[in-house]
């Protein structure tokens, strides 16, 4: 199992807690950035939102690319996962910058690719926001722009959406074939795109078992293709404490629901402009992603054996969430990350 985190961008992760003492601000995201690799987290997503959808869209959110650069250049052996909108970013010039900040960071830069769910914000900034399956059409030909432009010189491509002649992207990036395309979604537009053209399934937060039949329907799909294997991540929200009481204690202050919360109505432009396998409760609302869905509340035994769980469904990846980041990393890494390799190493 890897473990990754999601970079606090935007103050935190619970829409019912006004302050989680976890700033979104470039002191605090460098600190525990550098801070992560020392403890055993790979990885870190960070997350892509010109507004703030958790505390509100007049609070603060860090920008996604010149944080990921500044990171590159700060860390080690940090994976620097980017989350990308393809409506955001034109392919081409994307491509040249994610390229740019995998060289700084010597090959470490992945993309998240997502297709954009929030009409307001787009809106807010002016960008063209598409119906939904239109969306998906979009990030088709901006997949086949960004993997060209990495492989290639002198490649032309015209399509309804993008069109580029003649195209030079040096330096290419360091990682090979090309930096690692992960995405998400569940509608079956989104999973035909994510099996044909990504390396990687990212999927909100859910029990190991239901988790297991979403990762064997798309390995099916890529069989069918006659693609390789792809990696697979779950997003989880991890709650460690000594005893299951004190565990459940925290998750209850957590999903303290309330509807006149700033990220409320956010959250109810995201319900509309999504296509979700199943309903998702106010409970839901407290923590982004599903996170509490995936059961990692409890005691570091009890944590682990959920992780246990997740591996044996075919999971390589958890993209946690913590709150305060910095102290519950911390926990989590001396009791569950650092035990679970130690028993891996007994047994080899």
């Amino acid at each position: 199992m890897r473990y990754g985190y999601w970079l606090p961008v935007f103050g935190g992760w619970l829409r019912n807690i006004e302050d989680e003492r976890m700033e979104a601000s470039w002191d605090y995201v460098s600190r525990l950035a550098r801070r992560s690799e020392q403890i055993g987290f790979g990885l870190t997503l960070i997350a892509e939102l010109n507004l703030n959808d958790i505390k509100g869209v007049d609070a603060p959110s860090l920008d996604a690319w010149s944080t990921a650069a500044a990171l590159a250049a700060v860390t080690e052996s940090l994976e620097l996962m980017i989350a990308v909108r393809p409506t955001f970013h034109l392919p081409a010039l994307l491509a040249k910058q994610a390229a740019n900040i995998d060289q700084i960071s010597r090959g470490r830069v992945s993309l998240n690719v997502v297709s954009s769910w929030w009409a307001e914000e787009a809106k807010k900034y002016g960008v063209q926001f598409d119906q939904h399956d239109d969306r998906y059409a979009r990030t088709s030909e901006w997949l086949d722009v960004v993997d060209a432009a990495w492989k290639q010189d002198h490649f032309n491509y015209s399509g309804r959406y993008y069109s580029v002649n003649d195209l030079v992207l040096q330096p290419k990036p360091v990682a090979r074939p090309r930096p690692t395309i992960y995405a998400g979604g569940e509608s079956e537009a989104a999973k035909e795109l994510i099996a044909q053209k990504c390396d990687a399934y990212v999927m909100h937060g859910d029990p190991p078992e239901r988790i297991a039949g979403k990762i064997g329907d798309m390995a099916l799909r890529r069989e069918k293709k006659n693609l390789p294997q792809m990696q697979y991540g779950v997003a989880a929200y991890a709650i460690v404490r000594e005893t299951e009481e004190e565990a459940r204690a925290e998750l209850r202050r957590i999903t303290d629901v309330q509807q006149n919360a700033a990220g409320y109505q956010n959250y109810q432009q995201w319900l509309a402009n999504t296509q979700l396998e199943q309903r998702v409760s106010l409970e839901d609302y407290s923590v982004s992603n599903r996170g509490l869905r995936s059961g990692l509340v409890g005691t570091p035994q009890q944590v682990a054996d959920r992780i246990g769980e997740f591996e044996d469904a075919g999971v390589d990846l958890l993209l946690l969430q913590f709150s305060p980041q910095s102290e519950e990393m911390e926990r989590f890494a001396d009791s569950v990350i650092r035990p679970r390799q130690q028993a891996v190493a007994q047994r080899v």
